[in-house]
């Protein structure tokens, strides 16, 4: 492992921008995978998250785009990324360690203006990051060329390469010219995904720097039991919250969109400073609440999985599992988020009923044992406001009872206008005898309907 970036074989911009930025010191990931990237050669990176893989192609690829200009609406690389977040980090990181170059590049991502995106790329773009849907998008309308991609990153493989990616990555792929250089980078890689490699790169440089799927040791993880009664459930999140010791900051990851929500409200209603992130939220408002929990104006971030992954936030303390994730990778990047860098870290994961399955799974994956806290369990809140969602029934209901009693009361207006006719149906006549039911035709299995009661037209005229 080479002791500086100054061995690595990069250019004397990128190690200067490299030493300002305060790093001497290359990962173990960084110091195997940047000399054959600066030899052009595919790659397949895996190590652990919080290593420092987005620097392991970002410095490689501004070396190599040292030679060259770009043309309009022709990008020299392309980096594609599951989330906007992540696509929004890596442009950073590309600001900081490109100062000294002279390099454009787009963000072409959900919830920004196309008029924005279509400006810079009239004007021709050096690096291009990209969310796949967008990126399809533009393609279509005929506003990006794809033909003069010389390198390929398909950042956090193993999600993008999911069943759920691998059509929009495959119509990309094939716009792109054969001959490329192309990279994937991920902290787990399943087997069968890594099959699906085969389609992409050419024999490639398999670097692995940790198991894969592994969790680092620099984080204290732990095992919660919790009550299947949501308000117990969050009564334990707040207890676990207050008797942490040095607790800064911390994600709570929740599998539900809807749950990210109704969580954070909650929070906030008992005093956090607390805020959400999910995929449903407008772009503006994910970038402003990242924002503000990167500079520490937000203690408690309640998250989907969209910020599960890649997100380089150093300085998370904590990472609560509300919920245990259904896929087992997800952990490994859910309390990855803590850790990072060297920094120890503690991540909790609330398990109740029906979760053990899930807990097997990860237990597997990772092969490493979790302990449970021994805690005592905790009184829910009886605070009304606890869970917006589950006080409405009762609140409509009760709307609905004084209604109803306001129109019980009737006013002397209303006693002198004639009344509608009730739509309600007639009431049933009681059950015959007994010794009347033994004539019906329905013999003894229950009362003659009422619509057989009733007079025919022909036994009314006799009766008059």
């Amino acid at each position: 492992m080479t002791d500086d970036f100054s061995g690595l074989g990069l250019s004397s911009k990128v190690t200067e921008a490299v030493a300002a930025a305060g790093y001497t010191r290359p990962t173990e990931i960084q110091s195997q995978a940047i000399p054959h990237l600066l030899k052009k050669k595919d790659l397949i990176g895996i190590a652990q998250t919080g290593t420092g893989k987005t620097a392991s192609f970002v410095l490689p690829m501004l070396t190599l785009l040292e030679a060259g200009r770009a043309r309009a609406r022709m990008p020299r690389t392309l980096i594609l990324e599951p989330t906007r977040e992540l696509a929004a980090q890596v442009s950073e990181n590309f600001e900081k360690y490109g100062k000294n170059h002279r390099l454009s590049m787009a963000l072409i991502i959900g919830g920004v203006s196309f008029e924005d995106q279509n400006k810079k790329l009239d004007r021709g773009v050096d690096v291009l990051i990209a969310t796949p849907g967008r990126l399809l998008d533009q393609f279509d309308r005929g506003k990006i060329l794809l033909t003069g991609v010389e390198i390929l990153v398909i950042d956090e493989a193993d999600r993008m390469l999911d069943m759920g990616f691998i059509d929009d990555i495959e119509k990309i792929a094939s716009r792109l010219p054969p001959r490329r250089q192309t990279m994937l980078f991920s902290a787990t890689m399943d087997p069968q995904i890594e099959r699906l490699t085969k389609k992409f790169l050419r024999d490639p440089v398999h670097v692995q720097v940790s198991r894969t799927s592994s969790t680092a040791d620099t984080i204290d993880q732990k095992l919660v039991k919790v009550s299947s009664r949501p308000d117990q459930k969050r009564a334990m999140l707040r207890a676990r919250i207050d008797a942490a010791e040095g607790l800064t900051n911390a994600i709570i990851f929740c599998n539900r969109k809807r749950d990210v929500a109704t969580l954070a409200r909650s929070l906030q209603r008992h005093g956090y400073s607390a805020g959400s992130l999910h995929g449903d939220m407008d772009q503006k408002s994910r970038m402003e609440t990242l924002d503000a929990f990167k500079s520490g104006n937000l203690t408690l971030l309640v998250a989907s999985d969209v910020a599960a992954r890649g997100l380089d936030i150093p300085a998370v303390s904590h990472v609560f599992n509300f919920d245990v994730p259904v896929h087992a990778e997800d952990y490994v990047h859910r309390i990855g988020r803590t850790g990072r860098a060297g920094r120890t870290g503690t991540a909790y994961t609330f398990v109740g009923s029906g979760d053990e399955k899930h807990l097997d799974a990860i237990l597997k994956l990772i092969q490493k044992p979790i302990d449970y806290l021994d805690v005592a369990p905790v009184a829910s809140s009886q605070d009304s406001e606890d869970e917006p969602s589950e006080a409405k029934p009762a609140r409509s209901s009760r709307r609905r009872s004084s209604r109803r009693s306001e129109t019980e009361q009737v006013s002397p207006a209303t006693e002198a206008a004639p009344k509608r006719p009730s739509r309600q149906r007639p009431k049933a006549e009681p059950a015959p005898s007994s010794d009347m039911a033994s004539d019906s035709p329905f013999g003894d299995a229950g009362p003659i309907p009422a619509f057989l009661l009733r007079p025919t037209r022909l036994a009314a005229q006799e009766t008059e």
